[in-house]
Parts: C-alpha cells; structure tokens; sequence
C-alpha cells in the first residue's frame, strides 16, 4: 500500500511518459510525413544549449526495431492439455532420476500418466481436471517440500505493499493493511492457516527471513511512522524490536548471517534517490549486532541497496543499482560480498542491458554458483517479472548465465533493451524460495487482477498450487525447516584504521584495455563519488547533463612496467580508478566504484575483467615495492568545482580574447569570462521533472539560482538553474560520457580528452596558445571527470535539512571516513596576469590566401566531364564494394581558404603520380564484418528517439562502420587483398584530399562552409542539437554544436550514399564518418618521401572529412585530426584504395 503522495507521483510521471510517448506516436503514425518535423519551442530562443524538443525523428534516422519478446502463439500452445502433459512427464521422470527411492510412488505416477495419455483426447470432458490431480499429488510429492508446514505473508487482496521499483520502505505508507504473519500446515493445499502475528493498527507487516535453525525470524515493521526491524519465535513468543531508533532513518530488508549478527537495509546513509531529484531517500547495507547494538555501514553506494541473502560460501549477495554515467533504467548488478563488507564484487547483471533489474536473489541450496531471481524492469510492475535461474560460473551478464525462466521453457531469450521489461510477462512473479535449481516455491499471479497465491513451479513449465484464495494475496513462502548453516567468514576488517590497500595485478588483463600498447598506461587517477542527499540530488545540479554525482579528485598513484601496481586509497569511501596516459589523460574510465572497508587488501586482476578470473602467476613488480601513496593532485583531496580548478585556466589564456567582444571578422567570439563580467547571465532551464521535484524551500530561498522560465514544454521544466557563465559556454566543446550513456562496457579511449574538441584545437596551436603542464592537467583532469561545475552539493545551494551535517554525523557513528566531503580546503587559484598581448595567425589569412592563388596557378587537376571508371569487387554472400577511378594529377594540399588551423599549413602543391581505385561509399557494417564477424559500432547515446534507449543506432549494415581502429582498419585491408589478390590499403593523406576535392579549391568539395550542406552532407545540424520525444523530462542531454540553420535529416549515421557525391563520384567526403588514412599526423608541408604514409611509422594517424558530430568548418577537406592507430574512435571509419596497374 502506498501513500497519496506516492501515487499521485507515479500517476504524474506516467501521464509524462505517456504524453510524450503519445505524441511521438501520433506523428510516427501520420502519412504523409512532412519534410520538417513538428517542434515545441518555448520563450527560451533555441540554442544548442536550449534545443527544440521534435516529436518525431527525421527520415534518414530509423528507431531501433526490437525483437518480438513475448510471442503469444507460443503461450497460447502451453495452455494446451497436450504440452502441460508433456511438462508433467519431464518433471515425474525428473523426481525419479534425480531422488529414486525418496520419490516412492514415481514409478506408480509414471503409469498413471502413460494411462491419461493413452486414454485422454484433447477437448475431452474433464481430462484437464484429471491432468491437474495427478499433477497436483505428483508433483507436491516432491521430496523437496518435506516440511511440517511453509510460512507465508498473508494481505487482503490488492494490497501488495511493495514500493516501487525505484524507491525503498521510506516511500510505502506504514499503515492501512489487513496483513498478518501465517503459517501453512502441512505445506499443501490442504493445509491449516494460522496466524503467527498479526501486527497492531493496521500496520504493515512483512520482509520476513527465517533463522537457520527454524525457531524464530526477523521481518519489518513500522514503529511510531519509521520503519524497523523486529523479531519473533515460531511459537509467536518473544516478540522485540531489534533495530534502535534513530531520528529520520528507516531500516527494513533484514536477514541473519551465520555467526549471528544481521545485515539489513537503512537510510542512515542520507543520501536520496538521483532520478527522483533527492525527493525520495536512497538505503546502503549495513550491520549490527543480534541485540541492534554494534552497528556498522557496509555499503557506501548511490541508490538503493536491497534484498541481501547469504549464499552457501557464507558471502552475501544483494542487489545494488548503479548509475553514475550510465542510463539509469538498465544496471542493478547482483553484488557479493563477505558479511564483514570486505571483497564487494559484482556477480551479474554488470555492463549490460539485459536484464534490468535482479530482485529477491536466493541462493539455491547447496551451490554458491546459482541464484534465483526475480528478472524484472526498471519502471511499471513493482518487484515482479520472471522468475530465472542463474548460474555466475556460466555466465556474469545479459542472458549469458541464465540456466532457466520459468514457464518459458524452450523459448528464446529476447535481450531487449526495454525499461518496463516484464511488464507484458504472464505469469508474474515474486519472492521465490528455491528447493533446487529446478524447483522453486514462489509467489504468482496467472493474470492481472487475480489472487496471488504460493505455487511450486519448476523448470518444465509445471505451475502447481500450494495456497491460492480469492480472497486474500499470498507473498513470501518460507519452508519451517532448519537449513544448513554456512561457514563463518572471520571478519578482516581493522575498525581503527580509515585506509585500505588495492592490489592491481596488470592493468592490461581483461577487455577494459582490450587492444591498448603495453607501457601507454603510466599512472592511475584515484576520485571518488560524492553522492547527493535527500532535498539534493540528481541530473543538472552539479553540472549540465552530467555528472549525476559530485565529483572529488584524491590523487594519482603509479602504474608499474608490468601493468600492476599496489597503492593506499581511503576506506568506506565510493572509489573510481583512471588509467591514464603519459600525458595524463584517461584511456578508459570507470564508471561505477569500489568501497574497501578499514583495513582491508582489495585485489583486482585487470581492468573489468570477468569475475572468475584469477591472476597469473607471476612476480608483480608492485609487490617488489612499497606502496604507494596517492600523490595529491595540485592540493588536498576536493570536490573538482569548475571555478576553482578551471576558470583560473581560461582567465590566464583566454578570456583576453574571449570576453564578450566580437572578433576582428565581427564574429562573436565564445565568452569564457566568469560570473563576475557576466551581469546578463541567468542559466539553463532545469528538466520538467528536475523542476517539479527541486526541493520547494529551495526555489523561496534562492531565487536568484532558481529562476522562473514559465512556458517552457517538456522535458524542460519551468525553472533555471545557475551553472557559470563560461562553463556553459565551454561544455558543448567537450566529448564527455553523457548523463545517461552506453551501459556497455566503453571501447578504451571513447572519452579520451582527445576526441574532445577543444582539447583538439588546442593541440592545433589555436592562434599560438601554449598552455604550461598544470593548465592542461587541470581541463583534462576536468573533461575525465565528466565536466562537473560544482565541486559539492552546498555549492548547488543551501542542502535542505542540513542533511550533509547528519550524514556526516551518522557516519561518524557507524565507522564511516572522519573527512567531509562538503568541506572546500582550498581557495581558488588567481594566477598573476601579463599585460594581455593578442595572439594572430602566422601568416594571417589574406597572406595565406595569396599564397595559395599562387600555387593555384601551378596546378591544373583532370576534371573529366564523362562519368569517372567504376569497377565491383565481390566480397562474397553478396556483398559487394564499389570502386571509383581516381586520375593522376596534381593540387594544392591544405588550407585555400584561409579559415584552416595552423595544422593546414603551409599548403603546397603536390603531385598525384599514378591514378588508382577508392570507394565510392565509405566502408559499412556489413562489409567490415564479412572478415570481423564480432565487430558493433555500437550507438550514439548523446540522443534518444524513445523512452527505452540505447540511443542512435550506428549499426545498420549500409552505415558506414565506426569504432574502428588505424590497425583493425588496416587488418580489413588486408583481409581484402587476401581474397582478391590485389593490394588493397588505407588513401595516403594527399591521395584522400586529392579526390575529396575533386577539383574543388572551395573549403567544401561542394562551396564554403557558411552554404547549405544539406543536399551534400551529413554533417552537425538541426536535427543533432534536437532533442526528441523519447527524453522523458528526467534530465537533460549535452548540448552539441552544430549549425542550426541547416537540416540534414539525420541526427547520427546515415546509410550510404545518401547525399550527393562530389564531382569523381565519391560519396560522403565531408561528414556521415570521419575516415583514417594511411598517414601520420606530422607537419606540414606534406611530403610524400619523409616517411610518413610507412605504415610502420609510430605515432598518431590522419583522420579526414569530418562526420556527422562535426560542423562544416570541421569537415572541410583540409581539416586534419590526428589519433593513434590503436585507438578506435566514436565517429570514425574509412575507405580504401587500391592502387590501379600500369599498361
């Protein structure tokens, strides 16, 4: 039962989704569609920053097509006699098989049902009520079930008192039921219900664990409005509250360890729900002694901790939800951990889509490998969704180790990426306690608005009844049985300490650094978490779209020559661990954490490798050296806040030009001055849900940060919210995970800071700025953090409550860490400035623009008028590759224009000696994986088309293939020229601008940046900056930059040969995907003899063309990026040449 309150929540938020949803379908639906979709705008003028919301995509971009997931004429065949017959035989010759003589009258129920078989015709009068007798007695014969009698929780019917799937105990109202503890005896239909306690006042009652030896149980129970844990005899004596009260804290979730004490859930760790803005409180797991005394926190984590059990080992297993850069509707991995809090692991369920959500996990007896579960979604059914067995020795993620669903026997897993995963599942599950790993007792209901009752269901689709009354739901079944006790894990934990140890035997070990050269990681970044409270929390608070949390930076410690390393890190403290390169910036992040209790030697074998993995046997040179110390990063541990750590960058080299003022060209130049020189600035619109659920004392006290924005649609909500003036400014320029990104696990350097642009521009010499070490340290340390604004959560605004000051204190009280994380222990840094002298391009653009009329004249490249030679190469199975014939000649290489960056120059002329064959399209998917079966270029998650994600999808066979690297795609070239017998290879640099330009001396192969590229080009527009309907108003996306005045109609990666070609036939030369070539990014002039187009030549690799994230002054055909061969990056491909015979 649930109060007012809640409801009216969920009754608001699903008229949200649903209007949103509705409306994007309405337009799906409409025929004709029109060219230019229907957007809402509001008072705010769209902006990158502030984009229209479409309710429909445009037409090159296609919604992702999922998998039929419940196919109705299979479960309609089940319904039938003849398929319930056979799943009765397998589980009768099951029993026999596995029990022989504890199953006496197997033998007798074998022929009994060889006679209903032989006699019974389908549709005949009263064979279904013959099967379900011989059913019945059959299969509740089952050795499994000799018990004296089951527990169960008894409700009225419809009171199911279970908080939904995004919330804990803190949101169910406490009173109002008709519920009572009973017990079933014998445990079969037949049985006697008693009642064993039936709590006062109409109080909740329920979360029941049974004591190992049988004699007594733990459940929960609210007392004066906060919930606690109580316990009570068989007998129904004894009865005492066992959790102490403590002010505003709930606990709830309990169950008994093997030594005695118990491990339960609370919301002493004050931190609140991030999707619910903080306005619904967050639990972690904690423990405490049998009398309630000895309380210690185990788990310092973002959400909600819930459902702990003890597995046969004697670890503890529960679930933890996890969403720190990840699409938050899809990771609640299974945990393990021992009952001390030492050695937390993920079990399942991590970097993975499928499934969801894994509530109630049991351990099924005798193995510590297999779980039973309740596999479920994020929103919609509350708890309840299939009931699977598991088996972590199998597999760790998606339908990798499920063993079995139940009543799905031999049908196919569909790993659909859905939020309300279940919710079309029949029947629905709850609770299950498992006899075996193909028995379970649980509670079902057939269908909606039928009774839930506790049935016996195994792994041959049998469902049999054990307590079912109209009127009354039944939850929680627990056999009245002693269980075997499992062994007692002594505790590690050293309470007078406040540091652990990590022990990290290669860095390279696992799929985490899949591909990255040995020696390129030289040091770790230790940060940490600092999670939201309740009041405070959530998307946009910190920064905009990202991250959902504060971010603290510790330090960085060494990374030995073996890949390992060993180094102290704080205790009770949500760790996160970078690898990063010899310039310090992260090749992969970690976007989830670690908590080591006091004391404890924390051992990882590799980057994400898989949890069964053991280390090699080896020498680690770590182990050799002391350990290692975090070395602070420029100052003591803190919250990363953009003000202190950044705009001291920008004040020392950029805001002498960029303040405000219009360049020389009469352009506005990006303002990347502070609050202080910005009197103008008011900020972004909060989402519509971050606006309705900020808390209500903050808007009255705070007016100036919460500012009015009445009108605006959804998802934006109707207030603002104060970032800086130049952080928002700068974000669009950075290439961050998004706030509700890819839950797979990241390719190694997908955020590097180099696919960042201004990183990028910077590189290129940006009008000769030279930034010393510390400057770049602070913006890439910034970018890898996930551009946080605020470095704490009272930063944001005055924490209602004063909750940071009780969590600080209940920390104290139950072991946690003595610093404060809302504590800032340095002032920003206000580094002296030198008379400001401002930087020009050397030479300036008119002197680079003679130059090349000059050279211009020295070049005369063959444009035939007739339609360009085109051969096909089979790559077999029908997929073909299209080649196009480019002319010897000559032209001039690097910037015409005079807008290039010093990279482009100087241009020169450059001669095309021999003429040779390229692709008419750039490389697909289908053609990538004709010799990479594996490979996925995977999605681009910055937008979503619906409320299920995963976002764009790049994966399409005539897309162009992406997160490739210079290697892989060098290795296809290989592979090609193995099948065809000719050389195959990567355009050199000059041999790609050459045909790209076609002729062309425009920065375009078409005309000049400011033109319409979009008969052209796919390129950064309109339809990239929109949001669309599938942003549900929880959060807000990160603003691209793109040209909104243009409309490509595609948002990411369009098929091939979309857009017009270029004069020689070639297709999507500017934009669709950046594209490798076979050269080194050295400097110019180019010169075809210095050595770089050896394709044994070290260092970066020349990417040309631009794509679909890049704006038209980004994919001109001068336009160089350069990155290193090993790194597959987000937005690029390529295409080949083959050089053409000599006659």
């Amino acid at each position: 039962m649930t109060s007012r309150t809640d409801c009216w929540r969920r009754r608001w938020f699903r008229w949200t989704m649903t209007a949103l949803v509705t409306l994007a379908a309405s337009s799906h639906a409409a025929a004709p569609r029109a060219k230019e979709p229907t957007e809402n705008v509001g008072p705010i003028p769209p902006s990158i920053h502030v984009p229209p919301l479409r309710t429909f995509p445009p037409d090159k971009t296609r919604p992702i097509v999922r998998p039929l997931q419940y196919d109705p004429t299979v479960a309609a065949h089940k319904q039938r006699l003849e398929y319930k017959m056979e799943s009765l035989r397998l589980a009768i010759e099951d029993l026999i098989a596995t029990f022989g003589g504890r199953f006496p009258k197997g033998p007798e129920f074998r022929k009994r049902w060889e006679q209903l078989s032989r006699t019974t015709a389908p549709g005949e009068a009263g064979a279904e009520a013959r099967f379900t007798a011989l059913r019945d007695e059959a299969l509740l014969a089952n050795p499994l079930l000799d018990a004296d009698a089951v527990l169960v929780l008894k409700r009225k019917a419809g009171q199911l008192g279970l908080p939904t799937n995004h919330q804990c105990h803190s949101a169910l109202e406490p009173t109002g039921y008709d519920n009572e503890l009973a017990i079933v005896s014998p445990a079969r239909p037949s049985g006697t219900l008693r009642t064993l306690y039936r709590p006062p006042d109409g109080r909740y009652v329920g979360e029941m664990d049974l004591h190992f030896d049988a004699d007594r149980l733990l459940f929960t129970m609210p007392v004066a409005g906060r919930w606690q844990i109580h316990e009570i005899g068989l007998d129904g004596q004894g009865l005492r509250q066992v959790t102490r009260e403590v002010a505003d804290v709930d606990h709830f979730d309990p169950c008994y360890l093997p030594d005695g004490r118990i491990v339960y859930a609370s919301t002493a760790s004050f931190t609140g729900v991030p999707c619910w803005h903080g306005r619904e409180r967050a639990c972690c797991l904690y423990l405490m002694d049998a009398d309630g005394g000895g309380v210690r926190q185990l788990c310092y984590d973002q959400d909600l901790d819930l459902h702990p059990a003890v597995l046969a080992n004697g670890q503890v297993i529960y679930s933890r939800w996890d969403y720190t850069g990840l699409q938050h509707a899809y990771v609640r991995p299974l945990m393990v951990m021992n009952p001390d809090g030492t050695a937390q692991r993920a079990v399942y369920g991590s970097n993975c889509y499928y499934p969801n959500c894994l509530f109630f996990p049991q351990p099924v007896p005798g193995d510590p490998n297999k779980i039973v579960a309740i596999l479920a979604g994020y929103h919609g059914l509350n708890r309840m969704g299939e009931l699977a067995v598991l088996d972590v020795a199998q597999g760790w993620s998606g339908a990798g180790g499920i063993l079995h669903r139940m009543t799905h026997r031999g049908e196919p897993i569909a790993e659909v990426t859905l939020d309300r995963l279940t919710a079309g599942a029949r029947p629905q599950f709850l609770h299950p306690y498992p006899l075996s790993d193909k028995y379970v007792l649980a509670a079902m209901q057939p269908a909606p608005r039928q009774p839930w009752g506790i049935y016996l269901v195994d792994v041959f689709d049998n469902v049999t009844p054990l307590l079912v009354r109209p009127e009354y739901d039944f939850f929680e079944p627990l056999l009245i049985r002693p269980r075997p006790k499992p062994p007692i894990i002594p505790d590690r934990v050293e309470p007078a300490r406040a540091d652990a140890v990590v022990v990290l035997h290669d860095v390279y070990r696992g799929p985490g650094l899949k591909g990255v050269p040995r020696g390129l990681v030289t040091r770790l970044r230790v940060a940490a978490y600092h999670y939201g409270y309740p009041g405070m929390a959530g998307p946009d608070k910190i920064g905009r779209a990202g991250p959902w949390e504060a971010m603290r930076i510790l330090g960085t410690v060494p990374v030995h020559e073996d890949g390992s390393a060993r180094f102290r890190i704080p205790a009770n403290t949500p760790i996160l661990l970078q690898a990063l390169d010899d310039a310090g910036r992260a090749v992969q992040l970690m976007r989830s954490w670690y908590t080591a209790m006091p004391g404890e030697t924390a051992t990882c074998v590799g980057c994400h490798e898989p949890p069964r993995e053991t280390p090699a046997t080896r020498n680690d040179l770590a182990a050799l050296r002391p350990i290692s110390e975090i070395e602070p990063w420029h100052g003591p541990a803190r919250g990363f806040d953009f003000a202190r750590e950044v705009q001291p960058v920008l004040d020392r080299y950029c805001v002498g030009c960029h303040n405000g003022q219009a360049g020389a060209d009469g352009r506005a130049n990006l303002d990347l001055r502070d609050e202080g020189g910005r009197q103008d600035y008011a900020g972004l619109p909060l989402s519509r849900l971050g606006a309705t659920r900020l808390d209500p004392s903050l808007v009255s006290k705070y007016p100036e940060r919460f500012q009015s924005c009445t009108g605006m649609p959804p998802p934006y909500g109707e207030l603002r919210t104060r970032y800086t003036p130049a952080y928002e400014a700068l974000i669009p320029f950075v290439r961050r995970v998004n706030i509700e990104d890819d839950v797979t696990l990241l390719r190694p350097g997908e955020y590097h800071a180099n696919t960042s642009e201004l990183i990028q521009m910077l590189e290129k010499g940006h009008y000769g700025v030279a930034l010393d070490r510390e400057a770049w340290e602070r913006l890439v340390t910034w970018i890898d953090l996930n551009g946080p604004c605020h470095g704490t959560w009272g930063e944001v605004a005055e924490i209602p409550g004063r909750a940071d000051r009780r969590r600080y204190e209940l920390a104290q009280r139950y072991g946690g860490v003595p610093s404060d994380p809302e504590r800032v222990p340095v002032a920003p840094i206000r580094p002296s400035r030198a008379a400001f002298v401002p930087p020009s391009a050397s030479p300036s653009p008119g002197e680079r623009r003679q130059a090349v009329a000059r050279l211009l004249l020295q070049s005369a490249p063959p444009v035939s008028e007739s339609t360009p030679a085109t051969r096909i190469v089979s790559l077999g199975d029908g997929v073909q590759l299209e080649l196009v014939q480019i002319p010897a000649g000559s032209f001039v290489m690097g910037d015409t224009t005079g807008e290039g960056a010093e990279d482009e120059w100087p241009a020169s002329r450059v001669q095309i000696e021999r003429p040779f064959w390229m692709g008419r399209f750039e490389i697909t998917n289908e053609q990538f994986r004709r010799f990479f079966p594996g490979h996925a270029s995977g999605f681009f998650t910055k937008r979503q088309l619906d409320n299920d994600g995963p976002g764009i999808q790049l994966d399409e066979p005539q897309q162009p293939v992406l997160r490739v690297s210079w290697e892989q795609a060098l290795a296809f070239c290989g592979r090609l020229s193995e099948v065809t017998g000719e050389r195959f290879s990567l355009p050199t640099e000059a041999q790609w601008e050459y045909a790209a330009r076609a002729g062309a001396t425009t920065a375009l192969c078409y005309g000049d940046t400011g033109e319409d590229f979009t008969p052209w080009a796919n390129v950064a527009d309109r339809s990239l900056a929109c949001l669309y309907a599938g942003t549900a108003g929880v959060f807000n996306l990160q603003p691209l930059p793109a040209d909104m005045r243009f409309d490509d109609q595609a948002i990411a990666t369009a098929a091939i040969g979309s857009y017009r070609p270029n004069a020689w036939g070639l297709y999507d030369v500017h934009g669709n995907a950046a594209e490798w070539t076979r050269s080194a990014y050295l400097p110019y002039p180019y010169r075809a003899d210095d050595g770089r187009n050896a394709a044994a030549f070290d260092g970066r690799k020349v990417v040309r063309g631009g794509s679909f994230t890049d704006r038209p002054s980004r994919c001109r055909s001068s336009f160089r990026l350069g990155y290193p061969a090993w790194q597959a990056v987000h937005n690029v491909g390529f295409r080949v040449v083959v050089e053409a015979p000599t006659h």
